[in-house]
């Protein structure tokens, strides 16, 4: 313990940095700057919205095909949009990459798995992959039973899950198959710390609505370069279906084309677009929950054929039968990934398996509860307000009751942080709610607010269709009763700005998280929002292992 002199040095009094001393030690690290970094203690904050910058390119413009970054660089069968996934502990990874070339036509031939074999060879030096893993391979087509529209089927996609992994430790790897002498490049990854209160990933990056334009590679850069441990890609991944089959595009698809027979989608987008991520998630493990944007309908109401194919999730390990919605841990944190676009009513499985989750949870082991999904349930901007209120009404008192400490969510082109909040009323046990949809995609920027005069949607515009009704209602309480809106901007938003931009969060310890947002602001990066985000255990209880309680006593 530091003397009393110490303590004296900086006028503070002894007794009351006693019991302070986890948080001011903290403080010590914090590089002294001349901006003080507010905490959520010192909240709720009065609401604060940056006006909009006209400067910024509000709408953005994809990367054509003829870009290098998306052009194809491999032969044959060697693989590529080599990608990472974490399973859910650190001793498990998956490794995803595709070979052989996708098709688009009226008369396309699928690949057969079962020609290329899916391998994997790792190993703690790039010297000795001594390690070998064998996985699955897929393809999935894209079909229109329309004359006129084009089908895609892809290339030979392969998961391979690695085990007996170690802690925070550096593997190489490459896969592919060796029988063809058709092998990647040596790559490299670190596993997850330990879940441990005191064990996390140094940083986390968070993203929505990315797509593939020269804002996302904007976006790409400096999130690189902030040498992220883990990538959250909350929903809308590349935005293929704002196309034609024939690759024309459209930044208003139902503008622009409302005779289509079928909502068509431009499949070699996502293999654009895993061409141009592989850089960073080759080595980097990225996390992805499905947007709207990932529907995709095709031939026989198929949806999410792409996002469920495309990519490796834990849902086996999580207990999840579904890609929809799974869970893993990073270090002290618990991770759970919600499905907006099946059902989540309190009888539907989803729901189920996140009570079972959720009372699983051991927060002596994972302190950090955090939960994402694609459409926010506290935003202020017009566009898709309230669009979610029907999750929120069957899944908020759920996540509440068990303590979640962040929600993050896309959808919204824009940013915002809420004060905590519960059922609209601000709430010191409530997640900090931040909306970070404006990752760079080819859509609009939102840009308007419905507490300004004009933009109150009407309420007939918030349906629900995977819960068949309106759950948008004017307010009964507080200072929008009577109103669908709040005449200023609501209590519960703390900050907001339409631009695009991504976020970095830092576990410290079991209690404090350094919540970044960096503003993109065309060709370079500069933070646009930070705060402490401190959880209180000590005022806002827990039940641990509550479910699993129950069923022990019948």
């Amino acid at each position: 313990m530091p003397s009393r002199s110490f303590f004296r040095l900086f006028g503070f009094n002894y007794p009351m940095m006693t019991s302070l001393l986890p948080h001011f030690i903290l403080l010590l690290f914090v590089p002294f700057t001349n901006c003080h970094i507010p905490t959520t203690l010192e909240g709720p904050f009065v609401p604060v919205t940056v006006p909009f910058d006209t400067s910024l390119r509000g709408v953005a413009v994809d990367l054509p095909d003829t870009d290098p970054r998306v052009r194809r660089q491999v032969r044959g069968f060697e693989p590529e949009q080599i990608s990472l996934s974490l399973s859910t502990t650190f001793d498990s990874v998956w490794i995803t990459w595709i070979t052989g070339e996708y098709q688009i036509g009226y008369n396309i031939k699928p690949l057969d798995p079962k020609i290329v074999s899916s391998v994997v060879q790792f190993g703690t030096s790039r010297f000795e992959l001594v390690n070998e893993a064998k996985g699955q391979s897929l393809i999935y087509n894209q079909l229109y039973p329309f004359e006129g529209l084009q089908n895609y089927t892809s290339g030979i996609i392969h998961h391979v899950r690695l085990t007996g992994l170690e802690p925070s430790t550096l593997y190489y790897y490459q896969c592919g198959d060796p029988s063809l002498h058709a092998m990647s490049d040596i790559y490299y990854f670190r596993t997850m710390p330990i879940s441990d209160p005191q064990s996390y990933p140094g940083r986390i990056a968070i993203v929505g609505d990315l797509g593939l334009t020269y804002n996302t590679t904007t976006t790409i850069s400096h999130m690189t370069s902030n040498e992220p441990d883990l990538v959250l890609l909350i929903g809308d991944v590349t935005y293929a279906n704002l196309y034609l089959t024939n690759g024309t595009g459209s930044n208003c698809y139902s503008c622009s084309f409302p005779q289509t027979p079928i909502h068509e989608t431009y499949q070699p987008r996502w293999d654009y677009w895993g061409r141009f991520m592989q850089n960073l998630v080759s080595r980097v493990p990225i996390m992805v929950v499905e947007g709207n944007h990932e529907i995709e309908k095709q031939a026989r109401d198929k949806t999410f054929v792409a996002y469920s194919s495309r990519f490796a999730f834990p849902s086996e390990e999580s207990g999840s039968s579904s890609t929809f919605y799974y869970s893993f841990n990073a270090g002290g944190v618990h991770f759970i990934m919600l499905g907006a676009y099946i059902n989540y009513g309190k009888t539907a499985e989803q729901y189920k398996w996140l009570e079972r989750d959720l009372a699983n949870v051991d927060k002596t082991i994972t302190p950090w509860l955090i939960a994402t999904w694609h459409p926010p349930w506290y935003s202020t901007y017009e566009a898709h307000y309230r669009e979610a209120e029907c999750m929120r009404v069957e899944v908020e008192e759920l996540l509440y009751s068990y303590g979640v400490d962040i929600v993050f969510n896309g959808h919204v082109h824009a940013y915002e942080r809420s004060n905590r909040v519960y059922n609209y009323n601000l709430d010191p046990c409530g997640p900090v709610y931040i909306t970070v949809g404006d990752g760079g995609n080819r859509e609009k920027m939102a840009i308007n607010f419905t507490d300004e005069p004009g933009h109150c949607p009407d309420p007939s515009t918030t349906p629900d269709p995977y819960m068949g009704g309106f759950c948008a209602t004017n307010f009964t309480f507080g200072p929008a009763a009577s109103k669908f809106c709040w005449d200023r901007q609501p209590d519960y938003s703390a900050f907001r700005e339409s631009s695009f931009g991504y976020g970095i969060l830092e576990v410290k310890n079991e209690t404090w998280a350094l919540w970044t947002w960096y503003r993109n602001q065309d060709s370079y990066k500069e933070v646009g929002d930070q705060i402490y985000i401190v959880r209180q255990p000590e005022i806002c209880p827990v039940p641990q292992r509550l479910y699993r309680d129950c069923v022990a006593s019948f």
